[in-house]
C-alpha cells in the first residue's frame, strides 16, 4: 500500500501523526473532559501513552486494518485532535474522533469525519460505517446525526472499571 497521504478540507488538513506530536496529543487528550466523553482515553493521559499510540499508526495503515489522522487547522497549523478508523475489517470501518476542548463547538469533528469517510469510501474500499458514543456525549451524538448514520441501539459496556451506556450507529456508504 502506498504511503498515507494528507486530506484537505476548507479549514483543516488531515495528516499522519509524527512522533513530535506526542506532547500536544498528551496535553489535549489529557484534559479530563476528553476522558469523560470517550470510551478509550484514560485520565490522566501521559506523554508515554501518546508516544505508544502514535507508534501504532503506521502498522494499521500498512495492514489496511485502520487509518489514523491528526486534525490540523490550516489557519495556524495547530494540531487540534484526531479522526480515524481504528478498525477496518471486511469493508466496515469504525469511526473515531476527538477534538481538544479549546476547539469544541466549531464543527471540526464533523468536517474531519466527512473528509475521512469520503477518503475511505474511495481509497480503502469501505462499504459500511459504524460509530458509537457514550450516551451522555451530546456533542458526538450531534456529529453522528449530521453525518446521517442510522441509530441501531444502546448497550451497557464495561469500560475502565465502570458500566457505561453506549449508543451504536451503522450505515451503508
Amino acid at each position: 500500500m502506498k504511503s498515507q497521504s494528507n486530506i484537505d478540507t476548507e479549514r483543516l488538513t488531515l495528516r499522519p501523526f509524527a512522533e513530535e506530536d506526542s506532547e500536544i496529543v498528551a496535553q489535549l487528550a489529557g484534559e479530563k473532559r476528553i476522558a469523560d466523553m470517550t470510551a478509550n482515553i484514560p485520565h490522566p493521559y501521559e506523554l508515554n501513552m501518546a508516544k505508544t499510540w502514535i507508534a501504532t499508526h503506521q502498522a494499521k495503515w500498512e495492514s489496511g486494518k485502520g487509518v489514523v489522522y491528526a486534525v490540523i487547522l490550516k489557519s495556524d497549523q495547530q494540531l487540534i485532535g484526531t479522526v480515524s478508523f481504528p478498525s477496518i475489517e471486511e469493508g466496515v470501518g469504525v469511526l473515531g474522533y476527538w477534538i481538544g476542548v479549546p476547539y469544541w463547538g466549531n464543527g471540526y469533528a464533523l468536517e474531519a469525519s466527512r473528509a475521512l469517510i469520503d477518503f475511505a469510501k474511495e481509497h480503502l474500499g469501505m462499504k459500511y460505517l459504524e460509530v458509537m458514543h457514550l450516551e451522555e456525549n451530546q456533542q458526538s451524538q450531534s456529529v453522528i446525526n449530521k453525518l446521517g448514520v442510522e441509530y441501531t441501539g444502546t448497550r451497557t459496556n464495561r469500560m475502565q472499571g465502570k458500566d457505561r451506556r453506549v449508543k451504536y450507529y451503522r450505515s451503508a456508504l
